[in-house]
Formats: structure tokens, C-alpha cells, sequence
């Protein structure tokens, strides 16, 4: 995990500022995220028909892999003198890989923009490419908007 100065950021725009741990996902964590929110569409959770599916697996629920990113976040980097942090929002996400079951995923942080906003706090636009170990391609792409305070 990567220290980060609050007070830091507006200069690290432009920058990766941190690539988290790798995490893997099992069978178990996808029929978890199928019972969290009620989407328990086959290519996920029916392993038999999976395999016989277009992927040969069973695959994550791309919204899965988009709920990650506060871990990959949390793995990546420390961001110090910051007593709170919340979710903005979330702009361009796109799952442009599956993630089959099995697999491991990782997250590349770039910050792309910083902005003072009230309470002396700072709201960032994170650009996050989701990787999947193995593979050229990023599973996920996406615009994280998160805001800081000191």
C-alpha cells in the first residue's frame, strides 16, 4: 500500500498512483454477490451449464467486478491527514472482458483530475482499468469520482 498525502494529490494528477493486491474470484464470491442482489443468471451461477456456455465458465457479474473497486482502492494506496472519504459516482464504466471464475483481478489507478471543492475537501476523478491476471486486456474500465476531506 502506497502513502498519499492528502495535501498531495492536486499534484499527482496525470499520475498511476497505485496498482492494488491481486484478488481472486471464486465460485463462492460470485454465488454470494448472485444472492447479495438477486441476479442469478446461469452464466453465473449454474457452473454445469457455464462450462458448457460461450465462455467455458462460469463468469463474475460485471457489477462485481465494479463493486471491487473500493477494495482495490483501500489495497492500493493510504491516503493520510484525509478524515473521510465518499463515493461521487461513476462516469464511462465499461466491462470490456469476462472474468471467469478462477480468475485474479487488479486494479491500475490513475488520478486524471483533482479539484478543491467545500470543506476544504478535494473531489478526484480516478481513471481505473480492472485487470485480470494473464490477460493483455482490462476486464473493466472505468471514471471512479470520490471526494476527500481533511
Amino acid at each position: 500500500m502506497k502513502p498519499v498525502e492528502f495535501k498531495d494529490l492536486p499534484g499527482l494528477v496525470g499520475q498511476e498512483v497505485g496498482v492494488s493486491d491481486w484478488v481472486e474470484i471464486t465460485q463462492e464470491r460470485v454465488n454470494q454477490f448472485a444472492e447479495a442482489t438477486g441476479d442469478h443468471q446461469w452464466i453465473h451461477v449454474d457452473v454445469e451449464r457455464a462450462t458448457a456456455g460461450p465462455f467455458g465458465a462460469p463468469i463474475a457479474h460485471g457489477f462485481l467486478t465494479l463493486s471491487l473497486l473500493p477494495q482495490f482502492f483501500a489495497m492500493a494506496m493510504d491516503i493520510r491527514n484525509s478524515r473521510m472519504g465518499v463515493n461521487y459516482g461513476l462516469n464511462k464504466v465499461r466491462f470490456t472482458a469476462p472474468v471467469p471464475v478462477g480468475s485474479r483481478l487488479r486494479a491500475r489507478l490513475k488520478l486524471l483530475a483533482c479539484e478543491a471543492i467545500d470543506n476544504d475537501g478535494l473531489q478526484m476523478t480516478w481513471g481505473v482499468a480492472v485487470e485480470r491476471e494473464g490477460s493483455d486486456k482490462p476486464v473493466c474500465v472505468a471514471e471512479s469520482l470520490a471526494r476527500r476531506y481533511p
